[in-house]
């Protein structure tokens, strides 16, 4: 296979996909998508990933092999109407479409929101981007039962396509050849087996696999990874897949237009400065989707990377603070013995820095965390906890912060093993939808002043209510898409530059 670039139509909207599904989780999809994109990159091909669902780590195992933002596609965070908008701007890098997009399900090919009907699985995204899927199927337990399991997710989604399958976790070359003759029947080709290795898999924790950016050994495994499905995988016959998608309809996802000329903060063209927002990274907070730093910097801000761990300081010119997901509760003593950026995080969040905290965030702003010292921005302690927490919330704002007005509707999601004590503070009561009676209210000046109004909840739901609002502080579990609800950026953007003005 040549690393010559796929023709492209006139429009761009031709773009060669995949989705890589499974029957169910643990048949192996993260290891082969993951191995397909390093192994289709190997070739030459400029490779883009992208996830099904809310996951923020295995797109970080797909940005590490595809050099390029792992990008995630949820119809429940963003809505239906912006995954194939998302799927084409993800696509692009340099303003050079990618010559092929691998789209890594979640869960078996059809779960997707309990009640909903599949809304949000794997396949529903299937059918928006209208793409062939690859079903990776574990065999280890089975040899000829395989070819009915194959058959029957082809034959309940007859809307989709099924254009191969891998054959993971194969026992013995017997026991494959055994798998391919029943299937054989089916016309659905086997485009390559997988052997059992574990060397091919991902250490794991309580939240899931561990976080590419926490591993050293990350890049070597992958290396090893790609050689494997080089080898055993078909990859002229992925990529013939992949160019029978049809073309895309409709234009790519732009920040600038997502936010709206008329939003306070564009992109400042008369040579203002533009104000600095502190990104949290490092092996602590890998967790972020890329479409939130593209909106802070359409709504004319910059952003510059801090690590918790390793810097003692936040940028200098700091006007806002993102703290993202991650997982401080396994670097909590190191994050502690860093008190000078401690000292740096309190002193600014006192002096009313903007600042939004997402889960790993608000435990880091809490007062302790597993019994070691934070932040304290947070009037409350967290701790790990016995049940994990996973689940997608609509929720309201139930105060006015820096993030969102109260009466804001947001679908968000929680994927968390901690709790915090006390859980939430202050006023729990949502407020009517649309109401933003910012300059009116006690609560709304004195947080866009940065004083501290008194404790209130960031966001209501059907499970109560949840996060902090303090001051110019808002720390929620809630993770929330800003594709979704470009408003959180133009919002957060316009505080901040309030903040610089003043400053």
């Amino acid at each position: 296979m040549t690393g010559a670039a796929l023709p492209q139509d006139p429009a761009g909207s031709a773009l060669p996909r995949v989705v890589v599904a499974a029957p169910a989780s643990g048949h192996g999809k993260t290891t082969v998508a993951t191995g397909l994109m390093a192994a289709l990159r190997r070739s030459g091909l400029r490779v883009s990933g992208h996830k099904v669902g809310p996951d923020y780590i295995d797109p970080g195992y797909h940005a590490l092999v595809t050099g390029r933002p792992g990008r995630n596609l949820d119809p429940h965070l963003v809505g239906p109407d912006r995954i194939v908008p998302l799927l084409r701007h993800g696509a692009r890098d340099a303003g050079r479409t990618a010559d092929i997009a691998v789209i890594e399900g979640v869960m078996g090919l059809y779960d997707g929101h309990i009640g909903g009907d599949g809304f949000a699985s794997t396949a529903h995204v299937a059918r928006l981007t209208d793409t062939p899927v690859i079903l990776v199927v574990d065999i280890s337990h089975a040899s000829r039962s395989i070819a009915a399991v194959v058959m029957g997710m082809a034959a309940y989604g007859p809307d989709l396509r099924i254009a191969g399958v891998v054959l993971n976790k194969a026992g013995s070359v017997r026991h494959s050849d055994e798998v391919r003759r029943a299937l054989a029947p089916l016309g659905i080709p086997v485009l390559g087996v997988l052997q059992r290795d574990d060397n091919v898999t991902a250490p794991s924790r309580h939240l899931g696999l561990v976080p590419a950016a926490e591993r050293p050994d990350a890049a070597r495994s992958l290396d090893h990874l790609a050689d494997k499905v080089a080898d055993a995988i078909d990859l002229e016959a992925v990529v013939r897949i992949g160019r029978s998608a049809p073309p895309l309809k409709g234009p790519a996802w732009s920040p600038r237009e997502a936010l709206g000329d008329g939003t306070p903060g564009g992109d400042d063209d008369d040579g203002k400065v533009r104000p600095l927002i502190a990104v949290a990274g490092g092996r602590a907070f890998t967790f972020r989707y890329a479409e939130t730093v593209e909106l802070l910097e359409a709504a004319g801000c910059s952003v510059a990377p801090f690590d918790p761990l390793a810097d003692e300081r936040l940028p200098e010119g700091t006007a806002g603070i993102y703290l993202g997901g991650g997982f401080p509760e396994v670097h909590a003593a190191e994050l502690a013995a860093n008190e000078p950026m401690l000292r740096s995080l309190r002193a600014a969040t006192s002096a009313g820095v903007p600042t939004v905290a997402e889960c790993a965030g608000l435990l880091y702003l809490c007062r302790s965390l597993d019994g070691v010292p934070m932040v304290g921005a947070v009037d409350a302690d967290a701790a790990m906890a016995p049940r994990l927490t996973l689940a997608y919330r609509r929720s309201v704002a139930a105060s006015h912060s820096v993030l969102a007005a109260a009466g804001t509707e947001v679908t968000g999601h929680e994927f968390h093993r901690t709790a915090v004590t006390p859980p939430a503070g202050g006023d729990t009561e949502p407020r009517p939808t649309g109401a933003d009676p910012a300059a009116a209210t006690a609560t709304a000046s004195a947080s866009d002043a940065g004083a501290d109004p008194g404790a209130a909840s960031a966001w209501t739901s059907s499970a109560g209510a949840e996060g902090f609002v303090t001051g110019s502080v808002h720390a929620s579990y809630l993770h929330t898409h800003w594709a979704g609800y470009p408003v959180l950026a133009a919002r957060f953007a316009d505080r901040v530059r309030r903040y610089a003005l003043k400053s």
